[in-house]
């Protein structure tokens, strides 16, 4: 009994030090106010295209694309991106990823708001 007590508490102690882990992984937040007349096809395609991205740019480790909640008068969606490093999110600017997508993703956007986020 004592012995599963202290399995129980060690488990719990374990957990505990798991959910205050600080990854040093960076979240691009981006929110996105689309152009009039953009169209749910459109926005689809903008967003399947950062899933794309992800899939050739290496320093990408996860993205977020299901929209639950966004503040701002006129924003719609939001996406996030994790990268693995502030290095890897900074290679990103400008890179041929990040070109690919911006070809479907400007046309439609008529402003945006990125924040960065790490530990």
């Amino acid at each position: 009994m004592k012995r599963l007590l202290a399995m129980a508490v060690f488990l719990a102690i374990a957990t505990c030090a798991w959910a205050a882990e600080k990854p040093s992984s960076v979240i691009h937040v981006i929110t996105v106010k689309w152009k009039d007349g953009t169209t749910d096809d459109q926005i689809a395609k903008a967003t399947s295209a950062v899933e794309d991205m992800a899939k050739s740019y290496p320093g990408i480790k996860r993205v977020w694309l299901k929209t639950l909640k966004v503040q701002g008068k006129g924003y719609k969606s939001a996406i996030a991106m994790e990268f693995e490093s502030q290095d890897s999110l900074k290679k990103y600017a400008g890179s041929d990823a990040q070109k690919k997508w911006y070809e479907v993703y400007q046309p439609i956007r008529e402003e945006s708001t990125t924040h960065d986020i790490t530990n």
